[in-house]
């Protein structure tokens, strides 16, 4: 999601960036009016990281299995997906290829889930802690 909001809000610095360049003199004028800018779009991206975290542990308090369960299900999914495709891919007398674009698409997939279910345990695992002493 990081990286998500990093490439859409990247552009938009860009061309805040270029519209300073041309209303602005001296460069430490421009430097300042970027670093500020920069430092804009920083909480913006905290915010958000915060906001999905919020989301996250809505859904564990929730009483619905559904919301409880879908982060471990598509970790489950996508890992089945991607040692079947593995599998399938190295036996040569099965005629089944898997497209570069679709390795592409399950390895985004896959690292996005891993990092924001194994990394969002991580952090609820230590607020705990943190909050027990």
């Amino acid at each position: 999601m990081k990286k998500i909001i990093q490439w859409l809000t990247g552009g938009v610095i860009k061309e805040v960036g270029d519209v300073i360049d041309k209303l602005t003199t001296t460069k430490e004028e421009k430097l300042l009016i970027k670093k500020q800018i920069q430092e804009i779009m920083d909480k913006a991206n905290a915010e958000a990281e915060s906001q999905i975290t919020r989301r996250w542990e809505s859904d564990m308090k929730s009483d619905s299995w559904l919301s409880k369960n879908t982060r471990p299900m598509a970790l489950i999914f996508l890992s089945i997906m991607a040692i079947a495709f593995i599998w399938v891919d190295s036996h040569h007398e099965i005629s089944f290829t898997v497209e570069q674009e679709w390795i592409g698409l399950l390895k985004q997939l896959l690292t996005t889930v891993y990092i924001a279910y194994f990394g969002s345990r991580g952090v609820e695992k230590f607020k705990s802690i943190s909050n027990n002493k």
